[in-house]
């Protein structure tokens, strides 16, 4: 395969792994809300709800779900091109790495869409502030698999699996600082 060829293959590879993630994104979000407007009154969690289960499939079954397939097509026909180099040459560790982050991946897209099935059911499994943790899932993900490729074998795991750790644990601080804001913007609310 010629070098524009194999680039070619890249591009959409990146390109459709950018949707799945957009999707992967969103649709965590579509469910808090979701998950919120039950407990609106009556007719209004109703409208609400009607409303984001159409959100949520569109943007599962459109969007989310076929950019995630393309990702995988792709990838794994780049794999296929340069498997002598890219999985089984001597410094293939980095690709084995990210290829586990990419079943983790997986894994977390099945169980959203788990999520979606039972959402659409009237389940309410998962609190707004479980789905809130659980989206950040998919940004440690997105993280561990951008610097695992760009810093390949060149990377030093110690820093790496610091950092790692370092914008998990930023992204939980993160999560409870917005959680007491919005606890005290309710408190004022209800004074009003």
């Amino acid at each position: 395969m010629s070098f524009e060829s194999y680039q070619t293959l890249k591009s959409l590879h990146i390109i459709f792994m950018v949707s799945w993630f957009a999707g992967l994104f969103y649709i965590v979000r579509l469910y808090i809300y979701h998950t919120e407007a039950q407990k609106k009154e009556v007719v209004e969690k109703e409208i609400l709800s009607r409303q984001f289960i159409e959100m949520e499939r569109k943007l599962w079954w459109i969007i989310t779900t076929p950019a995630m397939i393309l990702t995988l097509v792709f990838g794994f026909w780049m794999l296929h091109e340069r498997a002598d180099t890219l999985f089984f040459g001597k410094d293939a560790t980095w690709m084995h790495i990210k290829l586990s982050f990419v079943a983790l991946l997986l894994c977390y897209h099945f169980i959203c869409q788990k999520q979606l099935f039972d959402l659409k059911k009237g389940l309410f499994k998962w609190s707004s502030n479980g789905l809130r943790i659980w989206n950040e899932v998919a940004t440690l993900c997105l993280v561990a698999i951008v610097f695992i490729v760009e810093m390949g074998n060149g990377m030093n795991w110690l820093y790496g699996t610091i950092g790692f750790f370092g914008v998990a644990i930023g992204l939980m601080i993160g999560i409870r600082i917005y959680k007491l804001v919005r606890r005290k913007n309710a408190q004022r609310e209800l004074k009003r």
